[in-house]
């Protein structure tokens, strides 16, 4: 590891879930599959594993959603911002991070959202 570079959680995959540099954690691109492996049904369902995963990699790091100044989030269909934007701002306290939401494909047609995040270190 590069001492200005540091991964969060140890990594299966070809990414780590999150990586402390500069005074921030970014946090990798969370799909709606739980702890256990299973997949949200709804969008409202996988909002909420998202946001978990994403809070768990926050607290590893020793921050929390209040710290998260950007985020990037990415919807299989239009008509989901609503249901999505209802759990988001549960999460979120004010001032809630700025963001971008995209509709767009994801890697695997059972997710209907991915989130990607940035906080600044406590």
């Amino acid at each position: 590891m590069s001492e200005n570079k540091t991964a969060i959680f140890p990594s299966s995959g070809p990414y780590s879930p999150g990586i402390i540099s500069g005074g921030f954690l970014f946090i990798a691109g969370q799909v709606g599959r739980n702890a256990e492996g299973k997949t949200g049904e709804t969008i409202e369902e996988q909002t909420q594993y998202v946001l978990e995963n994403i809070h768990n990699v926050l607290k590893a790091a020793g921050c929390d959603f209040k710290d998260v100044v950007k985020v990037t989030t990415y919807i299989t269909k239009p008509e989901y911002l609503q249901p999505y934007n209802k759990i988001y701002m549960e999460y979120f306290p004010e001032p809630r991070p700025a963001r971008a939401t995209v509709i767009a494909g994801l890697v695997d047609d059972s997710f209907l959202i991915e989130i990607e995040a940035i906080a600044k270190l406590p």
